[in-house]
């Protein structure tokens, strides 16, 4: 049944209070530089990937890197949607977020988490292709066809943003406004709805839960393929370089999937541990992605050096 309540315009809440992360009060020092120290190392580190791809030549004509420069671009601004706004909880500073600025936040971090979960897909795709097609490679992902995968990418991520937007914030919110968690995300939302939520809930756990499980399962089913494919290889250095390459890829989306699975095909859970698998993915996943890549693999290190060494060479010569 709906909730009965008077949702006369001067009831309705024109602001939310987002309670942040619980935590200790003689913490809020160190926890207020730990998050600072996260956002500012992922922002560095996925923008050094970004300029690093874009400044070699060998790698940015690649489908393989035009992806992870998108990847680290998007982790860039996942980040600054949710971060400056934990690190604030820590200060004194006024925890109220206006109506509008919610939905701005729920609405882009369902945007860029979408878009996000849609390019694993695509770049687990161009994998399989790459290690089991590779003569019809060339063909079948070029940097053309990428760039058009990637903007359809985009575009399907803009609109699952809007629709769960529309869909959160089309029902009444007449008060309490005190948002249980560290973001306006829709599971936190929907608990101050002064309504029938179900549709909602149900909505989230299909366009959420079930597309996210099968991006995932496809993206399992793709390196099942690939792992297939690799066994193949006659030399051991062959089998290694396509592991590594593949390892990196594996890593990120697990840390990725597997706790946004967990949250939102569980839409009416309130359990405490939801808060903690939600900065895991994030907060601390785009802080990996860069490091992950960068760690592990060596064509990317590789162009790090001749960036830097060729910088080097660039002062010795003035």
């Amino acid at each position: 049944m709906g909730k009965t309540v008077n949702t006369s315009l001067d009831t309705m809440v024109t602001q939310f209070i987002l309670l942040g992360l619980p935590h200790p009060p003689n913490l809020r020092t160190l926890l207020f530089l730990v998050f600072f120290i996260i956002y500012i190392l992922t922002q560095v580190g996925n923008l050094l990937i970004l300029l690093t791809v874009w400044a070699d030549p060998t790698l940015h004509a690649r489908p393989m890197y035009i992806l992870l420069s998108v990847l680290s671009f998007l982790d860039m601004w996942l980040s600054s949607v949710i971060v400056p706004r934990v690190i604030l909880d820590f200060t004194p500073a006024n925890k109220a977020i206006p109506y509008g600025g919610c939905v701005a936040q729920l609405y882009f971090f369902h945007f860029l988490g979408s878009t996000e979960c849609f390019l694993y897909t695509l770049m687990a795709y161009d994998r399989y292709l790459a290690i089991c097609r590779p003569l019809h490679y060339p063909m079948l992902m070029n940097g053309k066809l990428c760039t058009i995968l990637v903007s359809g990418v985009w575009i399907a991520g803009s609109i699952h943003g809007s629709i769960q937007a529309i869909l959160t914030f089309r029902l009444p919110y007449c008060g309490p406004n005190e948002v249980d968690y560290f973001f306006c995300d829709i599971p936190a939302v929907l608990r101050l709805a002064c309504a029938d939520t179900t549709v909602n809930k149900l909505v989230t756990f299909v366009d959420i839960g079930v597309v996210a499980a099968s991006c995932f399962m496809l993206i399992l089913l793709s390196y099942a393929n690939i792992v297939h494919a690799i066994l193949k290889i006659r030399t051991s250095d062959g089998r290694r370089r396509a592991f590594s390459t593949c390892g990196s890829h594996v890593t990120v989306v697990t840390v990725f999937y597997v706790p946004c699975i967990f949250i939102y095909l569980r839409p009416g859970s309130k359990s405490p541990l939801d808060g903690a698998v939600a900065v895991f993915y994030t907060i601390v996943t785009p802080l990996l992605n860069p490091l992950i890549y960068t760690l592990r693999n060596q064509e990317v290190k590789s162009a790090l050096k001749r960036i830097i060494a060729g910088r080097g060479t660039a002062r010795e010569n003035k």
